[in-house]
């Protein structure tokens, strides 16, 4: 299967540090970091193993932006929102706001906008949400500070799995051959989303949308908010746990200097 590794999350929790989630690490390489040079790709196969699967490797995708039928361009006009959004860790944040999370299936987010049943909805990136005719029921579009697509889900990983037997039975040359394919495959299909998403921006332009995007001071009070959630998220399995304090330790690396000690006081794993 090609799933979204978030999907996973109600039964491994750890599958949400297996992804990208509010305020973490927001680019693709530092993903393929954690994943490809620092041990995570061998942390989640061991994590899918317990349920008789192959993690074969991580797909990179997109960022996903929040499509609105009203002008919002800061945290503090999304209170009181009826806003579509992924489940779990993400809502968790956006409630903090006073945002009325609403969890609906791709398929029923063009209907849900366009009957006015929600304010805005969360999904992936403008070059798929301009094919879905998001244009077409709504006017606004909210991303976060410039060269920052998304604050909440900024790296919207998909990956590879298989059936531990089926890929046993593979010959270990077959097996190395798939690995690397993924690996080309997540390039090649992140970079030509990236192209696609140029092209469609021009186009929700010409269709007269609006984009506004969210401050620094937006950035800082959603990143408090979010701090306490990826301790929650962590404590619910050792997995989670294990998986998490890697990142964190990355985080905290002088090469990155996303959070400090002082952002972290009184939370613990």
């Amino acid at each position: 299967m090609n799933p979204w590794t978030l999907y996973w999350a109600g039964k491994m929790p750890a599958t949400v540090f297996l992804s990208s989630y509010p305020m973490g690490p927001d680019q693709p390489a530092q993903w393929d970091t954690l994943f490809y040079g620092l041990g995570m790709l061998d942390m989640a196969r061991k994590i899918y193993a317990k349920q008789g699967l192959f993690y074969v490797g991580p797909i990179q995708h997109d960022a996903n932006i929040i499509h609105s039928k009203v002008p919002m361009s800061s945290l503090a006009d999304m209170k009181g929102k009826k806003i579509r959004l992924p489940g779990g860790m993400v809502s968790e944040v956006f409630q903090e706001f006073g945002v009325s999370t609403v969890a609906l299936p791709g398929s029923d987010i063009f209907p849900a906008l366009e009957k006015g049943t929600i304010d805005a909805a969360d999904f992936v990136g403008p070059a798929v949400n301009y094919d879905l005719g998001f244009h077409q029921v709504t006017k606004y579009i909210l991303m976060g500070p410039p060269g920052m697509m998304s604050v909440y889900q900024p790296v919207d990983l998909m990956d590879l799995t298989v059936n531990m037997g089926a890929w046993k039975r593979l010959s270990k040359g077959m097996q190395g051959l798939v690995e690397d394919q993924v690996r080309n495959f997540s390039l090649t299909q992140y970079t030509a989303i990236q192209k696609a998403n140029v092209d469609a921006m021009a186009k929700f332009a010409a269709a007269g949308t609006t984009v506004s995007r969210l401050s620094q001071a937006d950035v800082d009070q959603f990143r408090k908010a979010a701090i306490p959630a990826w301790f929650r998220w962590a404590n619910k399995d050792a997995d989670a746990k294990a998986v998490f304090k890697l990142q964190l330790d990355y985080m905290k690396n002088g090469v990155m200097g996303y959070v400090t000690d002082a952002d972290l006081k009184g939370l613990s794993l």
